[in-house]
């Protein structure tokens, strides 16, 4: 009888199944920590785990260091070329267009950082390990020189391979080129910060990285010419450990400080204003 008969009837889950995108996670390169990646954008791309640095992009650095609606870019029209035309350099350039944007292994721009007006550069290592070409180096003359004309802090964070092998001597010059644009700034006493990433090696280091008025660099980063294999085995000699690292720089007189990725605003705009004898929002404009 019908009254007796229990009818069956599909159940359903009392909590619907969340499906998770894989791309919210990160993982650390260094202790393998995972956690979401809002957690290590809020952190600046810092691992909450063991805080090792991981690395950002240019326009990131010009972001958090500069102040919020004031970032202007600067020689946006200049691009790689092939000037030596060089086996495979055009895909080779395309190829690190598609990766890391239309921008090039380096991003210039003007805006004010706490009030005060600087002109800084950020590499990318994201376009072809951000190598030194012609345009690294003419960019970097060009806001030298806006940096001459208005009196304003230059700041420069480097992240690089060293020289661009595909342009030869032309990306060597552009050491020379870069130097003599800092050598004036040294002149006319306008301050030059130089803040060193990972890795931050080559020509890079061997010219304008290390002749800021104060270096800062980065926990962790490795900071050097050659590789330690090379050295090693010029040497002759085991290396001591840590060797190349910021920390192991400054403990030898090479760098002026190791600051973390989130006082780097805060270090920067004092030591401009200390340098520059002046308060962070009035006097600029007529430095």
């Amino acid at each position: 009888m019908a009254w007796f008969r229990k009818e069956k009837k599909q159940r359903k889950p009392l909590k619907t199944k969340l499906e998770i995108p894989a791309d919210v996670w990160e993982k650390c390169e260094s202790c393998g920590h995972t956690d979401l990646r809002e957690k290590f954008f809020a952190n600046l791309n810092v691992c909450p785990a063991c805080e090792y640095h991981r690395r950002l992009r240019s326009v990131e650095y010009a972001t958090f260091l500069l102040d919020d609606g004031t970032i202007e870019e600067t020689e946006s029209d200049i691009k790689s070329v092939d000037p030596l035309t060089f086996p495979d350099y055009p895909g080779r350039l395309k190829k690190a267009r598609d990766n890391a944007g239309d921008a090039d292994a380096i991003l210039t721009v003007t805006g004010t950082m706490d009030g005060m007006p600087v002109n800084l550069a950020a590499m990318d290592f994201a376009f072809m390990g951000g190598s030194m070409g012609s345009v690294v180096g003419e960019k970097i003359a060009r806001l030298g020189q806006r940096s001459l004309e208005n009196k304003f802090p230059l700041i420069i964070v480097s992240a690089s391979g060293g020289a661009r092998m595909q342009e030869g001597v032309l990306s060597l010059m552009q050491m020379a080129k870069t130097s003599a644009v800092l050598s004036q700034l040294a002149e006319r006493r306008v301050p030059y910060v130089s803040i060193l990433t990972n890795p931050t090696t080559g020509g890079v280091s061997a010219s304008y990285a290390m002749l800021g008025d104060a270096i800062l660099a980065e926990p962790g980063a490795v900071i050097g010419f050659a590789g330690p294999r090379v050295i090693k085995q010029t040497l002759g000699q085991d290396l001591p450990d840590g060797f190349q690292t910021s920390e192991f720089l400054l403990e030898h007189g090479m760098v002026d400080s190791v600051v973390h990725r989130r006082d780097l605003k805060r270090t920067v705009g004092q030591l401009l204003r200390h340098m520059s004898g002046k308060p962070a929002a009035t006097g600029w404009a007529s430095a």
